[in-house]
Parts: C-alpha cells; structure tokens; sequence
C-alpha cells in the first residue's frame, strides 16, 4: 500500500478485494484482468458458517467475518456479501490461515468465513466438514487487477502495454513461464457493476474528493475491523 502511494509506482497487480478497497484512493484504472491456472479469470466467494447457524443477512447479528480478504471490508460486506444486508456490528478480520478459522466456525464460535473460489473448493476435503455450510455466494468478480497508478503511465504507453499483457501466454514457450507464476494469460478487464469507478482521465487527488461515498452502499453500518492491508 505504501509502495503503491510512492511517485515511482506506476503499475499494480493487485487481487480484486484489494483493489475495491483502494482503487479510489490510489487511483487504480485497470488496464487487464488475470486469468489465473485453475481458476480462470473470475471466481466467486463463498460465505461459510456452522450448519443450521446462519441462514441470512439478520443471523450474522453479534458475528465476526474473516477471510484472507479482510483487509478489505468494502469486498467483504459490499461486494462479496451485496446479496444480503449485513447487520450493523458485524466485524471484519483479515486472517493469514484460513484452517483454524474454518476449525473456530465448527465449533461454533459466532464467526463465520468467506472464501475465494480455491479455498471453497478444498473444503469437502476437511474432516469436520459436515460442520460446515456455505450459506451465500458472491457473483462472479476478477481474480486481480492490472491497474495504472495515479496516471503515472501515459495514455499511449498503457495502451501499448495492456496489448501486450494480451498477448502473454499465447505464443511458443510463453504458457511455461506464466505457469511459473500460475497464470493462464491476461484478458480485457470486465469490472462488475459496483466495482469502483475510476475516472482514467483525472488524478488520485482529484478524484479524492469524490471518494466518500463510492462504497456507501446496502450494508454501510456494519462495522468493519479491518487490519492492515498486504
């Protein structure tokens, strides 16, 4: 985040939550969406509580949500979770490992996990699994971003760039070394309807002073105890 702010920083690739949460504040305007080996260029998140606990927006009442994205509560409560009205209270926790979590869920801790498309998918694994439930699902959202910070590149040169980044992963040998970084490519970004919106043609200051109600949405009591972003 702080590298981010630096005048040096002219690119970010960044996951989709971080990018909900910061994209006004830095002035992120994507330029390519990832497309990331198994799992493709979108996912959905998966809202996971102790079977027969929750069972709508009014049961997470006195809960806390944790989730690897929980560093950003705008993802969390506005995004992922814009199907239901999330009670005012519900806190949000960014968490490094998402076992012990899912183990505090089936004990019946009042907490509840959300989790991206990779970690849902593991989850008929676990041996306390029938303790589990997943009670909601997000839409589909991007995986991460390749975003222009703050206008630092020049409209021509993103240009010149994004055509390139669609490019990756396409000609001889190039699918090897993005499965390195376990990446299929890169596609044209296609936002959801309530991602930010970045204006491409003004700075991070300008566009500041519209922030205070980008995220303002369903939802916008809930408390959100966030930690510090990666």
């Amino acid at each position: 985040m702080t590298k981010l702010g630096g005048a040096d920083a002219v690119l970010a690739f960044v996951p989709y939550p971080f990018y909900v949460e910061h994209a006004v504040q830095l002035h992120l305007v994507p330029i390519a969406q990832a497309e990331v080996v198994g799992v493709g260029t979108k996912e959905k998140w998966s809202l996971v509580a102790k079977t027969g606990r929750v069972t709508g927006g009014p049961s997470l009442a006195g809960y806390t949500i944790v989730s690897v994205a929980g560093y950003s509560p705008n993802f969390v409560l506005h995004s992922a979770l814009s199907a239901w009205q999330v009670p005012a209270g519900v806190k949000v926790e960014p968490v490094g490992q998402i076992l012990s979590a899912l183990r505090r869920v089936a004990s019946g801790d009042p907490v509840a996990a959300l989790l991206d498309q990779t970690q849902a998918t593991a989850l008929p694994t676990l041996p306390f699994a029938g303790d589990l439930k997943v009670v909601v699902q997000s839409a589909d959202v991007p995986v991460a971003i390749i975003a222009v910070v703050d206008n630092r590149l020049p409209a021509a040169r993103a240009k010149s760039f994004q055509a390139g980044l669609l490019k990756l992963g396409k000609g001889p040998g190039e699918a090897e070394k993005l499965g390195a970084l376990k990446l299929a490519g890169f596609v044209m970004p296609a936002l959801p309807a309530d991602a930010p919106v970045v204006d491409a043609g003004t700075s991070g200051k300008a566009a500041g002073a519209k922030a205070g109600a980008g995220m303002s949405g369903k939802g916008a009591g809930a408390k959100a105890d966030a930690g510090k972003t990666p």
